[in-house]
């Protein structure tokens, strides 16, 4: 399949034993977000990643496995079978995935010799403007 959610079955349920894709956890509510989302599904044509809202409970399931709590909504979160990324890692490991553009994956492999206090600086001044940017939804994409 090219895409699809990661479900919003109990938090106890295994999102890897089936699917081993990896999950971006998203702001559901945030446009910015879903315009991300967006250009995730348009730069991921053979659909190597699924997507589910941080506010839905995948989302929180998912933030659970990854040590975070499960109502932070402040990140970004991709979800490996055996890792996870957040912030400024998480867009960097998003963009090595994507095939679409043989340029996000060498950005992706070479964006880490920013240091992370410097990427996340940015990433945070964006994130915690993103309301203020583009708005948001009333409820959660689907």
């Amino acid at each position: 399949p090219r895409a699809s959610s990661a479900g919003d079955a109990s938090p106890s349920v295994d999102y890897f034993a089936t699917d081993k894709r990896p999950v971006i956890l998203f702001d559901g509510v945030c446009n910015l977000c879903n315009g991300g989302v967006n250009f995730a599904l348009d730069m991921d044509p053979p659909g190597k990643l699924r997507f589910a809202a941080l506010q839905s409970t995948a989302g929180r399931a998912l933030l659970r496995r990854a040590g975070r709590d499960p109502d932070d909504i402040s990140s970004i979160v991709l979800v490996e079978e055996d890792a996870a990324f957040v912030k400024s890692d998480a867009v960097l490991r998003i963009a090595t995935y994507f095939s679409a553009n043989p340029l996000f994956p060498f950005a992706g492999t070479l964006g880490p010799v920013v240091p992370t206090f410097i990427r996340d600086a940015f990433y945070d001044a964006i994130a915690d403007n993103r309301y203020d940017l583009l708005g948001m939804k009333d409820e959660c994409r689907l």
